[in-house]
């Protein structure tokens, strides 16, 4: 199982998520689309809650359902079929390198094109509105955005790969998904979003404090400020609306040396938030760069640490 995730680790690596490729995620986000269109369309507010809870459960339990049979028939068509299968399926939970692509966009932008550029497309990867962002907001959103899914796109599936496989970690993706399309605290998706935002919470405690551990790790190692990143780490760690997303906001905001978080407009709202961090200095744009450096060190020391982990398990047990 270890070298199977590895395999797909690197294959991550490689080529990261190309647009035309076959994703399961896209399908999961088509299916949540279809049933939001179909039937939550005039419903009441109570009906929309518990119509929130049906879709978590279709969802989830469907995902792991169907990779579960995939894997079990391509196993049975030929054991190497299977090998290709999961490791593909495993390749796909990551987001190591899409992740690090999508900060350099917004960098590139940043560096050699206009403003109003930068910030459609940084649009891409937040959820904020960004039509009136500054140079130094548009970094600061790339960053958390990268701090924040160095936990959601990286330890966790990793971390849920080495307990389940595919199965779990897919089951994970769904979940992940689930928040990021529905999970707001704004009028138009509160009421069906709301268990799918309590689920991501909970699926995501022990991801975003490991994330919290490797970064801090990566920190020192890439001889950034590792002093700043423990304070701020532990400081300003709860000083999120999320009561994971704060982790690793608040590491990268330390170890950076800046201030992330704040106050922002998501779909027309205005959502408060409280700051993460110190500005020790502005917000530039090699920071983006420099939080992508932690983003794959971090990725590395996890996939090493989950590595250990599993091979002391099984040397434990067998």
């Amino acid at each position: 199982m270890i070298r199977w995730i590895i395999a797909a680790f690197i294959w991550d690596l490689l080529i990261g998520d190309p647009y035309h490729w076959p994703h399961p995620t896209k399908a999961i986000g088509h299916f949540i689309s279809w049933f939001q269109q179909t039937f939550t369309t005039g419903k009441t507010k109570r009906e929309k809650y518990q119509l929130g809870i049906l879709l978590w459960f279709v969802t989830v339990l469907g995902t792991g359902g169907i990779v579960y049979s995939l894997l079990a028939l391509t196993k049975e068509i030929h054991p190497m079929i299977g090998n290709l299968c999961y490791v593909y399926l495993a390749y796909t939970t990551l987001a190591t390198k899409s992740l690090a692509l999508e900060g350099e966009k917004v960098y590139r932008k940043l560096r050699s094109d206009t403003l109003d550029n930068a910030r459609k497309q940084v649009a891409m990867i937040v959820g904020r509105d960004t039509k009136e962002l500054s140079e130094e907001e548009i970094t600061k959103a790339t960053v958390e955005t990268i701090a924040e899914n160095t936990s959601d796109g990286v330890v966790a599936p990793l971390l849920c790969l080495f307990i389940g496989g595919p199965v779990l970690a897919m089951m994970y993706k769904a979940v992940n998904t689930l928040d990021s399309m529905v999970g707001y605290l704004t009028p138009k998706y509160k009421a069906i979003g709301w268990f799918s935002a309590k689920m991501d919470d909970w699926w995501n405690v022990i991801p975003a404090r490991l994330t919290w551990l490797f970064l801090l790790a990566a920190s020192k190692l890439l001889r950034m400020d590792t002093v700043n990143a423990w304070r701020i780490g532990k400081a300003d760690c709860r000083n999120h609306k999320s009561p994971n997303s704060g982790f690793p906001e608040a590491v990268v905001a330390g170890a950076l040396g800046i201030q992330l978080g704040g106050t922002h407009n998501y779909h027309g709202v205005e959502i408060v938030k409280p700051t993460i961090g110190q500005a020790l200095r502005a917000a530039e744009q090699e920071d983006i760069l420099k939080a992508n450096a932690l983003l794959y060190v971090t990725a590395v020391l996890s996939l090493v640490c989950f590595s250990i982990g599993a091979l002391g398990i099984t040397h434990f047990i067998f």
